[in-house]
This record gives structure tokens, sequence and C-alpha cells, in this order.
């Protein structure tokens, strides 16, 4: 399973989510998305808008799942854990 997380480096709730994968050994790639510049973070910004308009952070991609926000319930969920 493909698990995916846009964040932001100085957003508490994204570090939360960072903290919580790595407390439960999930293999997971992020982005910290400000520190992006130039067309690599348009384009970056323009994906996470597919997945969540509102563009907040962090979106998390657990295999089709999107969850927005750092939501352990349905990241347990999610998971399977």
């Amino acid at each position: 399973m493909t698990v995916k997380m846009y964040t932001l480096s100085t957003c508490g709730h994204c570090r939360a989510a960072k903290q919580f994968m790595g407390e439960h050994a999930v293999s997971h790639e992020f982005t910290d998305v400000d520190l992006l510049a130039g067309d690599a973070r348009k384009a970056t910004l323009d994906e996470v808008r597919k997945y969540n308009p509102g563009c907040s952070f962090p979106t998390i991609l657990v295999g089709d799942k999107v969850i927005i926000g750092f939501n352990e319930k349905a990241l347990r969920e999610a998971l399977g854990l």
C-alpha cells in the first residue's frame, strides 16, 4: 500500500502525522510543500487540490483513501493498525 503525505515543514499537525508514521513503522513518502519553489511548488499544489480542494495540510493518501488533517482514528483504519 502506498502512503503519500503532502505536508508543511512548519505545521504541528503535519509533524504529528510524520511522527505517527515513524512510531508505527509505516513506509511513506512526504513532500514539504512550503520548501518547494517555482514550478515544482505550483505543480504540487495543483496535485494536492485534486485530492483536497481546500488545499489544507496535511493531506494524506493511503492507497485510494484521502485523509485531510491528522486524524489518528482514520489513519489507523486506513492502515489496518
